[in-house]
């Protein structure tokens, strides 16, 4: 039985194994709880709406097409659609006579006028990964330049002069207002770089071409957390750079982060970065400031 196999492999913490069977079960159509007394299954409810909606390898990409526009700005949305109404609504202000388009990966049903008839809106399944939404959005990317965002950030000025500008230097792979940089890939503290290990998923700028060279995230990452360090592992391994650039923004909360139990919160997380483990465990040549051999 799938069911079996799943916590044979959780069992012996090959999370990502346990992962794929999930998605295996959910293709089924159950939804796997958790809890105490081990797992219990649940029909994945199905409305009129949902059959309406998209899968996300449905969304046809236009990456191997030529850019059409100067940036392309993509969000998830996965709870609290009036934070990319917000975001929106403050990049515009901010384009500078740009031509920018943008993207929101809709995973609630939330109305698509509400983002603005400028918005490319793709309504998504609501059953559908973090990482595969947001490659479906990604793969909508019609400009040179492209920003992967998450809600909780509000431009307060020109976003885009000081991350366009650090993006025409061909060594920067990925830039962004947040950075994390670690000693020893246990540890990640905040670094004001330039230089970094990894851009936080808050706000993510890279080349267009960066998608099909680098490839689109892993869609095993369901949840966002650690997504972000993989990724920028990803870019560093292709031996580009990830680099901290001062962007006028300001950080909100952010919701996804602060309505998760924090015991949930700390399961997902773990699973994640083990994931990030089995691709870059012992890769200390791609850190900035790695540990000597033997030492904190």
């Amino acid at each position: 039985m799938l069911a079996a196999e799943r916590s044979k492999r959780r069992a012996a913490k090959d999370f990502a194994a346990a992962d794929a069977i999930r998605d295996r079960i959910a293709e089924l159509g159950f939804r796997i709880d958790d809890g105490p007394a081990g797992p219990t299954f649940e029909p994945i409810a199905s409305t009129p709406e949902a059959a309406d909606r998209a899968r996300a390898d449905q969304i046809r990409s236009v990456l191997d097409e030529p850019a059409t526009s100067d940036v392309s700005v993509q969000w998830v949305v996965e709870g609290w659609p009036e934070d990319v109404v917000r975001a929106i609504t403050a990049f515009r202000a901010n384009e500078g006579g740009r031509d920018v388009r943008y993207v929101v990966a809709d995973l609630t049903g939330t109305d698509p006028a509400v983002f603005g008839d400028d918005v490319e809106v793709l309504e998504l399944e609501p059953t559908t990964g973090w990482a595969a939404a947001r490659n479906a959005g990604l793969k909508r990317s019609t400009g040179r330049f492209v920003f992967a965002v998450d809600g909780s950030i509000e431009p307060t000025g020109d976003v885009f002069a000081p991350l366009l500008r650090a993006l025409e230097d061909p060594a920067t792979g990925v830039c962004g207002p947040f950075g994390i940089s670690t000693r020893d890939l246990h540890e990640f503290h905040d670094s004001a770089g330039p230089e970094v290990d990894a851009v936080e998923g808050y706000l993510m700028a890279f080349r267009r071409e960066i998608l099909l060279d680098v490839g689109l995230f892993d869609e095993k990452f369901r949840w966002y957390r650690t997504a972000d360090i993989e990724y920028s592992f990803r870019i560093k391994d292709a031996g580009l750079r990830a680099v901290v650039v001062a962007a006028p923004v300001t950080r909100h909360e952010h919701r996804m982060y602060h309505s998760t139990p924090p015991a949930e919160r700390d399961r997902l997380s773990k699973r994640n970065y083990y994931r990030f483990l089995e691709r870059f465990r012992g890769r200390f040549d791609l850190l900035v400031d790695p540990a000597e051999q033997g030492q904190p």
